[in-house]
């Protein structure tokens, strides 16, 4: 008997359906965890030999991200009417992005005092050693200055060769001023980096299909190499470190959206692909494309998506705040250091610049904790081995809050702006413009002129003239 002459009153499971649920990236990366999960539990060697399968994907990404960022930065600040107007986004920008990180780092040094997760377990410091520890977490950390200098690339194209976003975006900005003051000699320029992003964004498509790949070999090392039996020993920090980003995003970040207009719940449905793939790798870069073409399709103009969302990813690591202060803070309760009011704010003005350039990739937050113990006296940085072991099982959270934080970050700068158009951004966020990435061969076979484009994206300036 076929399917369509089953007797009446049997329900039978939609294929058509079903299909359609398994096509959605979001579903594949989630049923990926939960199978390197299973893996790694159950055949903890296995697990831990699929590590390359993770860090393969992050590095096909990473090989796009700083020509996307050039690409986008530039015709971002070609396409804006003047100078001051870039100006203006960039200085809202980083005066949202430290005040954010501030507040961040205020409740994460709230929580620890609170909890006190580390009181009690007297730690002998003489027992404590470097050996095991990363060779980034345990070298000499540069100063103001040298962190200054070391934005500034050797060679024009060294920035796009190399592995920080920050001289990626110096390089982008001049690069950007220059087009922007040639006139018509920038002109043709502005529109050939237009075009070859679109082909960059074409590239990346393809390899997100590869995100639950990724996802599941991630899952499955982080699960078999440390095991889910080293969450027992130090559970208390990593529960109230979880929960204290999760407090961050939904009250602090919640009222921010409250405040231009959006809600925080919409927004988060809306990136859910973006979140489960950077809950299965553990980084931000491999979602920085996908989330600049969902911020554009939720009304943000071009411009302010390419300067701010770029700049977030180095300015504005809210997670990675909360990390710092609970970290350092604990390791000091867990050797029985005490810290007075004037010391914790101190080590808190610090991470003000340590947190600053550690960009998403997996275990950045961890360098920054390392330089921040080796800015001031008091933890030494030996102590770093004690949270080594479950580091990994907290920087899920610190990359999801910063990718949530920086995705708020850009529409807040968008509203303020005046770059955001509110009724596209409800209606995106209500799931009545579904998002769907635009076809390539269109935009890159034809020359059509910038306001009779069809495009899913609202771009109220427009492209260089």
């Amino acid at each position: 008997m076929s399917r369509n002459d089953a007797a009446p009153g049997t329900v039978t499971a939609p294929p058509g359906r079903i299909r359609r649920m398994l096509f959605h990236l979001y579903i594949q990366c989630l049923i990926a965890v939960l199978l390197g999960a299973a893996v790694g539990g159950l055949w903890p060697s296995a697990g831990a030999d699929l590590k390359p399968l993770g860090d393969g994907f992050i590095a096909l990404v990473k090989m796009f991200i700083a020509p996307i960022i050039f690409c986008t930065v530039v015709h971002g600040i070609a396409s804006m009417g003047n100078a001051r107007a870039v100006g203006r986004v960039g200085l809202k920008a980083l005066v949202y992005f430290e005040v954010l990180t501030t507040v961040a780092m205020v409740i994460g040094l709230v929580v620890v005092n609170v909890v006190k997760p580390g009181s009690g377990l007297h730690v002998d410091v003489s027992t404590l050693s470097a050996k095991g520890l990363p060779p980034e977490a345990t070298t000499a950390h540069e100063g103001f200055a040298e962190f200054v200098l070391a934005i500034i690339p050797a060679t024009l194209v060294s920035a796009l060769t190399g592995n920080e976003i920050l001289p990626v975006l110096l390089v982008s900005v001049l690069f950007g001023f220059g087009l922007h003051a040639s006139g018509e000699a920038g002109l043709g320029i502005a529109r050939g980096i237009e075009k070859f992003s679109t082909v960059l964004f074409t590239l990346i498509r393809w390899i997100m299909r590869l995100a639950p790949i990724g996802a599941f070999g991630s899952m499955a090392f982080t699960i078999g190499n440390y095991g889910l039996g080293t969450l027992r020993h130090l559970a208390l920090l990593v529960g109230s470190f979880w929960l204290t980003a999760l407090f961050f995003v939904l009250v602090v970040l919640g009222t921010v959206m409250r405040l231009n207009g959006l809600r925080l719940l919409p927004f988060l449905r809306y990136i859910k692909e973006e979140l489960l793939i950077v809950l299965g790798t553990s980084s931000t870069e491999p979602v920085l494309p996908r989330m600049m073409a969902k911020l554009q399709h939720a009304g943000a103009s071009k411009p302010v998506v390419g300067i701010t969302l770029p700049a977030g990813y180095s300015f504005n690591l809210d997670g990675t705040a909360i990390y710092l202060t609970m970290g350092s803070v604990f390791l000091a309760q867990a050797l029985g250091i005490h810290l007075s009011l004037t010391q914790q704010l101190t080590m808190l003005a610090v991470m003000l610049l340590t947190s600053k350039g550690a960009a998403g990739v997996t275990g950045s937050g961890f360098i920054a904790l390392a330089a921040t113990l080796s800015a001031i006296p008091h933890v030494p940085v030996a102590a770093l081995a004690l949270i080594f072991g479950i580091d990994r099982f907290m920087s899920e959270a610190r990359a999801l809050t910063s990718l949530v934080g920086n995705g708020v970050a850009t529409l807040a700068v968008a509203r303020w702006e005046g770059e955001l158009d509110e009724d596209r951004a409800k209606a995106v966020l209500r799931g009545e413009i579904p998002y769907a990435p635009t076809p390539a061969p269109s935009a890159v076979t034809a020359e059509l002129d910038p306001k009779e484009t069809p495009a899913p994206t609202h771009d109220p300036v427009p492209a260089a003239r």
